[in-house]
This record gives structure tokens, sequence and C-alpha cells, in this order.
């Protein structure tokens, strides 16, 4: 598995591109997944691009931002332009974004059908430059259970439309991580770990709280002391037969305090998991 650190954690601090480069680069991450602030910012700044990340023997995973895929043709087409733009500057061909600002079963055909319309844009003019949207399963969004992630997937239709599987938020759908895995695995092409400590904290990860500052942090804890069952997930990944989810891009999702020793333990750990877990042997003949 290729794993990366995301900028996103370090969004109160004050610290440079530069020492979370040399952060994940000791910790044996093999990427940076960068928040679209962080990329936009540091693009003004030339020196930073994916070469200059590629001298700590990291990658740029994915860019993670938000399209306002409602709003006029025009503003949305400037900023999917944009990113497009970084995403080529940083290296990356994944752009992350949700799926609309609405639950599934909150949204009328009509509405369903327009932002099925304004994603299959954004692939298209993502198309040339051969980048992929990645949706996110997330609450409050339409790719909020596996069941509408299927049916968004299959109204949109397009093939460089992928998924970022967040485990954390799969489980809070109330589906089983497995099964949920198997039935969405072919759109796959990232993971974001992170869990907590219990389900009655999960609103600790609404936007309005997590990206503010003074918000709560109540129940977020390391992947392998929450109530999600990483170690029984990662160590299916690793047994699984297809061979692409071995080697799939995963994302270490932190928001809470004391980054750097959350996430390089977590890091360990995970690669102490990783190695733990025998992979399946495809039988020849």
């Amino acid at each position: 598995m290729n794993l990366s650190v995301c900028t996103i954690s370090f969004r109160h601090q004050l610290i440079s591109i530069a020492e979370i480069a040399t952060f994940a680069q000791r910790n044996h991450f093999q990427g940076i997944e960068l928040w679209g602030a962080h990329a936009k910012n540091l693009a003004e700044q030339p020196q930073f691009d994916q070469h200059w990340l590629a001298g700590y023997g990291l990658k740029t995973s994915m860019l993670s931002d938000y399209l306002p895929l409602l709003a006029e043709q025009a503003a949305l087409y400037s900023k999917v332009q944009l990113l497009a733009r970084l995403a080529r500057h940083w290296g990356t061909q994944k752009i992350r974004t949700f799926a609309g600002a609405d639950g599934s079963a909150d949204l009328n055909e009509q509405q369903r059908d327009a932002l099925f319309a304004r994603l299959q844009l954004v692939c298209d003019w993502l198309g040339p430059y051969g980048i992929n949207l990645v949706i996110e399963t997330h609450p409050r969004t339409y790719a909020d259970s596996v069941a509408s992630t299927l049916e968004l997937f299959a109204g949109v239709d397009r093939s460089n439309m992928q998924l970022n599987f967040d485990v954390l938020h799969v489980w809070e759908s109330g589906a089983e991580l497995i099964p949920a895995l198997e039935a969405l695995r072919p759109l796959i092409n990232h993971f974001h770990f992170k869990n907590i400590s219990d389900a009655a904290y999960l609103s600790v990860f609404s936007p309005d709280n997590v990206y503010a500052a003074a918000g709560s942090r109540e129940g977020m804890v390391p992947i392998f002391e929450g109530a999600v069952d990483y170690a029984g997930f990662i160590d299916y990944l690793q047994q699984h037969p297809d061979p692409e989810l071995h080697n799939m891009d995963a994302s270490l999702e932190w928001f809470g305090n004391q980054c750097k020793k959350v996430l390089g333990r977590d890091r360990y750990l995970l690669q102490l998991q990783q190695q733990q877990a025998q992979p399946v042997q495809s039988k020849a003949g």
C-alpha cells in the first residue's frame, strides 16, 4: 500500500511544506495528499512542484478540494481548470471532491439528475488532462451509502470518475466494511483511514467543526484504537487475491492534536500490520 500524509492535518500549525515533507520521508510515507488551498498557495512559489517533492522520495497522491457543483457553469469550469493546472504542476492524476452537499435521500429526481449532469461535465473537462475525478464516500452527500454510491457511478457513467473509499464514513453509513469493499471495489482508487472512539462522537468530523481551529476533537483516536476494526480491514486487503488492492494509494487522515506523534506511530503500526498479513498466493494451473 502506498501511504500518504495529508497536509490538511497541519492546517492549524505554523509548519512549512519542507518540514512536512521531511517528516513524511523519515516516517516512510510514499506520498503527500495536498489540500487544495495548500496546493494553490505553494504553487505560487516556483520552487515547489512535483520535482521538488520527488527530491524527498515522495509523490503527490491526490489534490483534495471542494467543487461548487451547482454554481454557475462558468464558475465551476474556472475552478476545474484551476485544479487541473495544479494537478499537473504537482504531478497527480487525482482530484478529490464530494458528490454535492445533500444526502442521497434529500434530493428529488430533478435535483439528482442535475447533480449527475454536472459531474459528467467535470469528468469531460478533466478527461483531456488524463485526470480522474475522485468522489469520497461521505455523509450528507450523494455517496452516503453503498447503494447510493453505486447509483451515482452508474448515473454519471464516466470512466475517469473513481472512488475514495473513506473507511470510517462507510462504517458510519451502517454498512459492513468487507461486503462494502467488495461491492465498490471496481470503482476504488484511494482509501482514507481515520478512526473514532465511539459512534456517539462522529459529529466531530462534520465540516463546520473539523475545520474550525477551536472545534472539538473529542473521540478522535489513532486508527488501531477506535471503533472501526482497522486490523481486520488491513488484513483483508493484504490477503486479497487482487494485487491492485495491495498497491492502492491510501491517506492517513488526522484532524486532532499532536499530528506528528500520532501519524508517525500510526504509520509504524500500519506497516507492522501489513507485514504480519500474508497475501494469498494465486494458484497456478
